[in-house]
């Protein structure tokens, strides 16, 4: 336990590898590369995400470490099966006492979207939840107006628990309905079932690239 009372497999970052993806822990030296990142994609310009303006990088990053200290997030740069930096994702909202976490804060290069990256990420991230903190759930929040997301989220198997109206505002000030998904631990072994099924999922083409400093590595997940 920490200081704040909270065990120590809480606060770790695990390093995650798959066989199109690797999750590592996001540290303020990505800072360029999700800058840059960021202006040659112009996802920020999307008035529905919450994608940093280029010049919002450092913020954005230094927020998520103050969140990962204050032990409620575990943000994790996101790279490609060759090692370049394609996007960012973050566990957050993590509370022990239940558990339960929530998964978002998710963007990617258009060039690794549709293409199977993002499910076996978001695969990875749910075993790490389930298998390593026992979560009794995972949350996914998104905008109404995020027809990919929501659509993404819901062929993961989480089921869309409704919609928090006015909830918040989007980056650009307008207010946001927010759509709320979930899964819960005894649905969790039927997804995964459902994912070793499919031509796309191959648990066994997953290795793990926990580091030192990481939580105990998971085991295969298909994408």
């Amino acid at each position: 336990m920490d200081g704040n009372g909270i065990a120590a497999h809480w606060r770790r970052i695990p390093t995650l590898g798959g066989r199109r993806v690797v999750l590592a822990p996001l540290a303020a030296t990505h800072a360029p590369a999700l800058a840059e990142l960021a202006r040659s994609s112009g996802l920020h310009q999307a008035w529905y995400t919450n994608v940093p303006a280029p010049d919002a990088v450092d913020r954005y990053i230094d927020k998520a470490l103050k969140d990962h200290a204050a032990g409620t997030a575990l943000p994790f740069i996101v790279l490609d099966a060759g090692g370049q930096v394609v996007g960012s994702t973050r566990m957050y909202h993590l509370d022990p006492a239940v558990p339960t976490a929530k998964i978002g804060y998710t963007w990617y290069a258009p060039q690794v979207q549709r293409t199977g990256l993002n499910t076996e990420a978001k695969l990875m991230l749910l075993e790490h939840a389930f298998e390593a903190l026992g979560c009794a759930a995972v949350f996914f929040e998104t905008s109404w107006f995020n027809h990919a997301s929501r659509t993404a989220i819901a062929r993961l198997g989480a089921r869309q628990d409704g919609v928090l109206r006015n909830h918040k505002r989007h980056a650009d000030g307008s207010l946001r309905d927010t759509v709320v998904f979930s899964l819960i631990d005894n649905e969790w072994p039927a997804v995964r079932r459902d994912r070793q099924f499919r031509p796309a999922a191959n648990p066994c083409a997953r290795t793990s690239a926990a580091s030192a400093s990481s939580a105990p590595a998971a085991t295969p997940v298909p994408s």
